[in-house]
């Protein structure tokens, strides 16, 4: 972990944050980052999610203190950021989640590998997840999945609700009136999907379903071929409040597509007719 001392973590995978130990080109990285994506996002990302950046304040001098973002998220939505080493099992990540609290990862990506990095680090995880869980409506969907995740892995189902998270969460556009806009994190803190995403006439942009998600496989090492459209997160939020148990069954019964593959159901929405009335 560049920069950080070696910590053992408690029980549920969280660590100290050591803000402190960040060295000042990690600081810089994290401006670096943050400019770039600030810039491109204007016109692009939800209204939402750029509110969120500006409630949380997220620029400052370099990588956010997480006490510092906690004492303004828990008021509004009762979530708080824990610090994690990286990827943590899904049991863990889960009851995370329904007891809201979003587990960030504190190492930030070695400057060689600016533009991409797979496992997610702290500008993915701040930047691109906290700023929406200081709306409501979303923060209540993200709690809702943990919950619905803890439920999905004594089903066997895990795999259908994995997609349903990467489809909307890491990578998922909303319909407007101005237009689409981008609310997934992978998106947002992506500086060459927000264009690829919104404007390249190759994916395929699906309006929300639930069942037709969760059949839906994907790919983590190129950029997307199918995005989901939702019109509220609303939408999200009432997918997910309510027993699944039917819908895993309906689903199980139906072939997985593969990533881009089209369905007789499906409702695309065209780049030409994208905005919401």
């Amino acid at each position: 972990m560049l920069g950080m001392p070696a910590e053992r973590p408690a029980a549920d995978f969280t660590i100290d944050q050591d803000w402190p130990a960040y060295a000042p080109d990690e600081h810089q990285r994290w401006r670096t980052l943050f400019r770039r994506q600030e810039a491109q996002l204007v016109g692009r990302a939800a209204t939402e999610f750029l509110a969120g950046l500006d409630i949380l304040g997220t620029a400052g001098d370099g990588i956010p203190d997480f006490q510092r973002l906690n004492a303004i998220l828990w008021p509004r939505t009762g979530w708080r950021v824990v610090a994690v080493p990286g990827l943590v099992p899904d049991a863990v990540f889960f009851a995370h989640l329904a007891a809201r609290r979003f587990p960030a990862a504190r190492f930030i990506r070695p400057a060689e590998r600016m533009d991409y990095i797979q496992e997610p680090d702290v500008f993915h995880d701040v930047f691109g997840h906290v700023p929406l869980l200081a709306n409501p409506i979303f923060a209540d969907f993200m709690a809702a999945y943990g919950r619905q995740g803890l439920a999905a892995l004594g089903r066997n189902r895990l795999d259908n609700l994995a997609r349903l998270y990467w489809y909307t969460v890491e990578f998922g556009l909303i319909r407007t009136p101005q237009g689409l806009r981008i609310y997934g994190s992978g998106i947002v803190s992506s500086r060459a999907e927000v264009l690829y995403s919104l404007e390249d006439p190759r994916p395929r942009r699906i309006a929300f379903d639930l069942e037709r998600v969760m059949r839906s496989r994907y790919r983590i090492d190129a950029f997307q071929e199918t995005y989901f459209v939702i019109d509220d997160y609303r939408d999200l939020f009432a997918a997910l409040d309510r027993d699944l148990s039917a819908i895993y069954k309906r689903v199980a019964a139906r072939p997985a597509l593969a990533p881009g593959e089209a369905c007789a159901e499906d409702r695309c929405i065209p780049l030409a007719a994208e905005a919401r009335p």
